[in-house]
């Protein structure tokens, strides 16, 4: 079974950046398919960020510009480079490998943008 590592969540002001880390242990890291997810409380889990095995990209409108999802296969990890944060992304932020019909999911990582 695969296993996902994330890393870098905490607490940023407004404005400020952070960038989270989620590291694979297998060596098909290169042929998953990556996404960032992330969970407001109250709310639903949201897709914030994509990125193929061709490091094809796509992202919520709400991030658009801002986040930065990319890979680097040699370190079977997956970033997402937040920027200008807001409040309102404050949330629990998961990450998420597809491999054919697997499916497997990081612990999550708290990000808080407060002054």
């Amino acid at each position: 079974q695969e296993q996902l590592v994330e890393s870098g969540g905490g607490l940023v002001q407004p404005g400020g950046s952070l960038r989270l880390s989620c590291a694979a242990s297998r060596s098909r890291f290169s042929s998953y398919v990556m996404r960032w997810y992330r969970q407001a409380p109250g709310k639903q889990r949201e897709l914030v960020a994509h990125i193929t095995s061709s490091s094809s990209t796509s992202y919520a409108d709400s991030v658009k510009g801002r986040f930065t999802i990319s890979r680097d296969n040699a370190k079977n990890t997956v970033y997402l480079q937040m920027n200008s944060l807001k409040p309102e992304d404050t949330a629990v932020y998961y990450c998420y490998a597809q491999f054919a019909s697997l499916v497997f999911w990081g612990q999550g990582t708290q990000v808080t943008v407060s002054s």
